[in-house]
């Protein structure tokens, strides 16, 4: 009997893992199933349902007419007065003509305000709007940025017109699914379809945060809008990266994080409306981490100026690293510098900075940044003969009036004009010239060449292995982390 109930239950065994081999086969089969349900088909549904949104701009500008015959033939050819009378014949001459753009761009209300690139209206003294319908309606600009390339505009229509919606970029991942819709190269609407190829690229403005993507966009697609899988705008289409002139699959879109701040702006103000804190800055290198007391990691936002403004107001000096802003960590001068600027004006934030080695909370109520800023106090000169010495592969001597006017410097500004850079130091590896003006060693003011000399002792006793210089050319300062070694 025994033995029996060991075979049932070796039976039973058997039953059960055939049955859960079935069970995992058959999870695995639904597994790959839903997989393939997750990827598209077609976008088909989604750009019909969306494109009656989607619009193309047609902009026109007249422009001064030709002088002569210009791209013909080389000035003073003996065949130049030849093509003059021929284009006169035609009617060209000197007469101003009329020229036309094209672009794209999305509704985003049912009332017709129309988004689109700044590049694409820019100057225009006529802008048309043409819908998926055919029909045609002439729009005004509401607002623009130059900083974001956006602009807003707004057409009047007897009925609601179709409109889409933003949707949060910071949910779009690397390889999902987007689809870009415009007017690429004139040829109509058109429909193309790719995954984010990168996130947060930069270009070369303050305030990018651009999408890259591999959906074929052309000349002709700016303006035009990226959607998601949900049919929700996540970026404005905006720019390509090409040889030549054509789409090899490198194209950026605006986020629409930073877009919605801007057109909300734009819809309210009729121009943008950003934070300002009143400094002048620069990215935290890796060789300033030693130079500088207190400092871990090459990260933060080097204050190099503080004009008259907010910041000036709240304490901040030259020197200070910002490390904090209104309860969120600094990264780096793009880091902030967006961070500002999406901050309402007159908004009072904390800012956390290191001063001395220690870090210092400063309350700032912020400006707006579209303010001119003013120019910083100026500071006494010493009096007395110039003298000359050469210090670390520089040459330094401090600045007089008679060098300030030779070198076209601001009658404010103090410290000491570097005459002349031995090629073989440090300091021409640093970027330093002649005619730099050096106006702070280890965050303090320079007025003798005996200040230098004290700052670089004081940074040998300390055991640091560079100096921290705050030069300033062209009126424009930077800070420098010069080594002390020889």
């Amino acid at each position: 009997m025994k033995s029996q109930a060991i075979a049932v239950d070796r039976h039973t065994w058997a039953q059960m893992r055939l049955l859960w081999l079935a069970f995992l086969t058959g999870m695995l089969v639904l597994a790959q199933a839903l997989t393939a349900q997750a990827r598209p088909e077609s976008f088909a549904d989604l750009a019909e349902k969306f494109s009656p949104a989607v619009v193309n701009i047609t902009t026109s500008t007249v422009v001064a007419g030709r002088t002569g015959p210009q791209g013909i033939v080389p000035e003073g050819s003996p065949f130049e007065d030849f093509f003059r009378e021929f284009q006169d014949r035609q009617g060209d001459g000197d007469r101003p003509r009329r020229t036309s753009a094209l672009g794209s761009g999305f509704v985003i209300s049912e009332d017709g305000y129309v988004v689109t690139n700044n590049h694409v209206i820019e100057g225009a003294d006529e802008i048309l709007i043409e819908f998926y319908s055919g029909e045609e309606l002439p729009a005004k600009v509401i607002g623009t940025d130059k900083n974001t390339d956006i602009a807003l505009l707004k057409v009047e229509s007897d009925k609601p017109l179709p409109f889409v919606s933003f949707g949060d970029s910071d949910t779009a991942r690397v390889g999902d699914w987007v689809i870009a819709m415009g007017n690429p190269l004139g040829q109509g609407f058109s429909v193309s379809a790719g995954i984010v190829s990168a996130r947060n690229r930069a270009l070369s403005g303050s305030y990018d945060d651009y999408i890259q993507t591999d959906a074929a966009i052309n000349r002709g697609n700016s303006g035009g809008p990226l959607f998601n899988m949900d049919g929700e705008v996540v970026g404005v289409n905006t720019a390509i990266l090409s040889p030549n002139g054509g789409s090899i699959g490198i194209g950026f879109s605006m986020a629409s994080n930073v877009v919605k701040k801007v057109v909300a702006q734009l819809q309210e103000f009729g121009e943008t409306r950003r934070g300002w804190l009143g400094v002048r800055i620069q990215n935290v290198s890796e060789d300033m981490v030693e130079a500088i007391e207190g400092l871990e990691t090459a990260s933060g936002a080097m204050v190099t100026d503080v004009p008259e403004g907010p910041a000036k107001e709240a304490g901040m000096e030259a020197g200070d690293v910002i490390l904090s802003f209104d309860g969120a960590d600094v990264e780096d001068v793009r880091g902030l510098v967006k961070q500002v600027g999406n901050t309402d004006v007159g908004t009072t934030v904390r800012v956390v900075v290191l001063r001395d080695g220690k870090t210092q909370t400063l309350k700032v109520t912020l400006g707006r940044r579209e303010e001119a800023e003013a120019v910083p106090a100026s500071q006494p000169v010493p009096q007395g003969e110039p003298q000359e010495k050469e210090i670390l592969g520089l040459t330094v001597a401090p600045l007089t009036d008679a060098l300030r006017s030779e070198l076209g410097i601001d009658d404010g500004t103090t410290g000491l004009v570097v005459g002349a850079v031995d090629e073989a130091s440090k300091a021409y590896e640093k970027g330093l010239r002649a005619g730099d003006v050096l106006t702070e060693a280890s965050q303090q003011k320079l007025l003798t060449i005996s200040d230098l000399e004290d700052r670089i002792a004081e940074a040998k006793e300390a055991g640091r292995k560079s100096l921290l210089l705050l030069v300033r050319r062209g009126g424009e300062p930077r800070f420098v982390a010069l080594s002390l070694e020889e």
